[in-house]
């Protein structure tokens, strides 16, 4: 009996030189003008990111900044696996899968205003990949190092292609010195594999550690988009929001002020680009950072 042999269309995590490829796959993958219009598609099929202003009312910031706060001082959800702490504090810097942990979330994230854009760039129905809340506080909320999430999510957790996006929804205002965004426009067109095979149990690393030990670009490549590219950084007030493409290159520096820049993330993924076997991994990350087990979000 002869086994089927699986075809992976962006190899990474090899040996040798990182030579970086063409992206095969559209950005926009549906042909619906609404919510998002023409103007706005076209940025993002462009650019590969699209800021949208004012997504959450004053009054809605204040509710969520209060569920962040309570979450974050919740013994259980500490103690939990969700639970991502600041390497050189007991800081809260993330925590994982908040529509599992509070009601207030699971409404906003499979709210229509939401879910309905991912429809529409996506082109099919849509399931939440990942969701998290990066707490980024001040006086020592450490960076996050240049990478493309897709690179992670196909090599650990064997999402296929790049069909995928995700949305930072500001809880807190955005300023150029506390470690807002940063994204390379248009560097969504190419994929980067990176060098290294991934170590067992690599997510334990890789959420915690500044600058971790595999997944990020070659600093050639880093340094060429970025000269072609440039650099765009994304501020702005609570209540703004930024869709980014999962092939996108980004990062941010480090928060050294007295200002927290807080942010609910959002991964929506379509339901005919669902997870397959690790692309260069031993075994999947577990289930709270990348989803397995799901309804489509207009079933629930």
């Amino acid at each position: 009996m002869t086994a089927t042999v699986r075809t992976d269309l962006y190899p990474t995590r090899i040996t040798g030189e990182s030579v970086p490829q063409s992206r095969i796959d559209p950005t926009v993958w549906g042909e619906a003008l609404s919510p998002l219009d023409k103007e706005q598609l076209d940025h993002y099929e462009s650019n590969g990111y699209l800021v949208l202003d004012e997504l959450l009312s004053d009054e809605e910031v204040q509710t969520y900044l209060a569920e962040v706060k309570r979450l974050s001082e919740d013994p259980a959800v500490r103690a939990s696996e969700r639970a991502v702490l600041e390497p050189d504090s007991n800081q809260m810097r993330s925590l994982f899968e908040v529509e599992k942990v509070s009601e207030l979330f699971a409404e906003l994230l499979h709210s229509p205003r939401l879910t309905d854009i991912a429809r529409q760039v996506l082109g099919s129905e849509v399931y939440i990949h990942q969701s998290r809340v990066n707490y980024k506080p001040g006086f020592g909320g450490a960076p996050f190092h240049w990478h493309s999430d897709f690179e992670t999510w196909h090599s650990e957790d064997g999402m296929p292609q790049p069909r995928a996006f995700s949305l930072s929804i500001s809880l807190t205002a955005n300023f150029p010195f506390n470690g807002p965004l940063m994204v390379i426009p248009g560097s969504h067109k190419l994929f980067f594999p990176t060098i290294g095979e991934t170590p067992p149990d690599y997510h334990k690393e890789s959420l915690q550690v500044a600058s971790p030990s595999v997944g990020s670009p070659d600093h050639r490549h880093l340094t060429r988009m970025a000269d072609e590219h440039g650099i765009a950084q994304i501020t702005g007030d609570a209540g703004s929001a930024v869709m980014f493409d999962s092939n996108m290159l980004h990062g941010s520096n480090g928060n050294l002020s007295p200002f927290a820049r807080s942010n609910i993330f959002i991964v929506y993924n379509s339901v005919e680009n669902t997870l397959e076997a690790p692309f260069a991994a031993v075994k999947p990350r577990p289930q709270h950072i990348s989803n397995r087990e799901f309804p489509s979000v207009s079933s629930t």
